[in-house]
């Protein structure tokens, strides 16, 4: 398979950056955060000054460009895993040169941490923190059990909870939709471990399908979703409101068709398919926000 590599990869590429930087999850990360400072923070008042907030637009910018970083430098550190797991999709030493790649990661992050700088000391340190989360994810972190999990679902989080941060409010909705994309990509990245079961374990990656197999890693998911469900739609109901426990009871479909779905699954198709699923009930949960004015 190392084979496959092109001798020559290219100095730039647009169609590879565009692959290596997962466009379309890029695009979830803007709709979420405008749609946070719109339907969220500002309730629908006001509509035209959040869309126009220079700062929003920053923090945004901001935000997709240190994303953009953590897919290039975890492509950088995966290629091998990669090459087993999904050759198809291999940039990194294929369509571009790793060290294109590498400067390209550099440059995003220190980009992205210098705007943070400019909206307000807190927000770099945040933008800080996500990018050395990310590097350590990519070099160490994922590699062991349920850590890397939990550090993209925190920063998953946090690219939601970050619009607090950047107007000084407090609004328990922005908490309680970070609570939601944190408990849905933990279990979205449990699924990918799966669905990568056999580069991992290969290479030598200790994710929990590998050290537990893959029955025990569903009944870890299958709790982990009665969990979140249930506590999400107990802190609605007592500290949010009806709306929002509303929300929380509609998820009871679609999370029992995800278990469903699981049960049943056991090959990388089948967890493929779970993957894309979990990212279209995020994208439906990011425009159920519309509906909070």
């Amino acid at each position: 398979m190392v084979s496959s590599i092109k001798s020559r990869p290219n100095n730039f590429s647009l169609s590879g950056f565009i692959q290596l930087t997962r466009l379309w999850n890029l695009v979830i990360i803007v709709l979420a955060q405008y749609f946070t400072a719109l339907f969220l923070i500002g309730r629908g008042e006001g509509f035209l000054v959040y869309l126009t907030d220079i700062r929003l637009f920053l923090l945004v910018f901001s935000s997709v460009i240190i994303a953009a970083a953590g897919y290039i430098i975890n492509d950088y550190y995966d290629v091998k895993i990669d090459l087993i797991n999904k050759p198809e999709r291999v940039v990194v030493g294929k369509v571009l040169k790793r060290r294109i790649a590498m400067i390209a990661h550099t440059v995003l992050n220190v980009v992205g941490v210098g705007i943070g700088l400019i909206l307000s000391p807190k927000i770099a340190v945040v933008n800080f923190v996500s990018a050395l989360l990310l590097w350590l994810y990519s070099n160490q972190l994922k590699r062991m059990p349920f850590i890397g999990n939990l550090v993209v679902a925190f920063l998953t989080g946090l690219s939601i909870y970050i619009l607090n941060v950047l107007y000084g409010t407090h609004h328990i909705l922005v908490l309680s939709y970070a609570t939601f994309a944190f408990a849905f990509t933990l279990v979205r990245e449990i699924i990918k471990d799966m669905e990568d079961l056999k580069g991992d374990a290969t290479f030598g990656c200790k994710t929990l399908p590998v050290v537990y197999g893959l029955r025990k890693t569903k009944v870890i998911i299958y709790v982990l979703t009665v969990i979140f469900i249930i506590s999400l739609s107990v802190l609605s109901h007592l500290f949010v409101g009806e709306g929002m426990t509303y929300f929380c009871i509609s998820l009871i479909l679609p999370l029992s068709y995800l278990v469903y779905k699981l049960y049943l699954s056991d090959t990388v198709k089948d967890f493929r398919y779970l993957s894309n699923y979990c990212k279209v009930i995020m994208l439906i949960g990011i425009l159920s926000m519309i509906f909070f004015k």
